[in-house]
């Protein structure tokens, strides 16, 4: 053992935090998922953002494979018009992931684009973090999301920022299916 490193043990759990700008969050997120399922692992996934409506691969593929899917949000938040029924959306995604987490009947549990609802005020970022620190010691935790606020930082073991050095969508390319979702 050197003495610039801690000596190395196995932690029950994990919560892992990906931030930042860059593209990647969620897909990060989505290979700890798959990591999981090989392990045999029972996964949850609740999504904050993405609405009924959007068709995307990953929920596809995770779905085949018995991943418990929630999608509690309605799209792009920042384009709805109804933001009381935006936020009502994520208090109920909380309170279902929140529950989820406590249960103990999965050992990941994907917060996918959570960050915004706890940035816009919606779900209570201290409650959230609080939820995570009281999670049964078998449960791990990936939380995605820009602008991850600080409780969710504190929170975490592993925290990764994302960085935007270039993106398609900024010249004006759509996300594109198999890529981007």
């Amino acid at each position: 053992m050197t003495p610039d490193r801690p000596a190395r043990t196995i932690a029950p759990s994990l919560v892992l935090v990906n931030t930042g700008d860059g593209k990647g969050k969620s897909t990060a997120a989505f290979g700890v998922m798959l990591r999981a399922l090989a392990r045999g692992w029972r996964v949850a996934v609740v999504q904050f953002i993405k609405s009924d409506r959007w068709k995307v691969g990953e929920e596809t593929m995770g779905l085949r494979l018995g991943v418990d899917w929630l999608k509690g949000g309605d799209g792009f938040t920042w384009l709805s018009n109804d933001l009381g029924e935006s936020a009502g959306r994520a208090a109920a995604a909380w309170e279902l992931a929140a529950a989820t987490i406590a249960a103990g009947e999965h050992k990941l549990v994907v917060l996918d684009e959570i960050t915004y609802a706890i940035n816009y005020g919606w779900i209570d970022g201290a409650q959230v973090a609080a939820g995570i620190r009281a999670r049964p010691e078998h449960v791990s935790i990936v939380a995605t999301g820009r602008r991850a606020p600080q409780a969710l930082l504190d929170v975490a073991d592993t925290v990764t920022e994302m960085v935007k050095v270039r993106h398609a969508y900024d010249r004006g390319i759509r996300a594109r299916r198999g890529i981007d979702y």
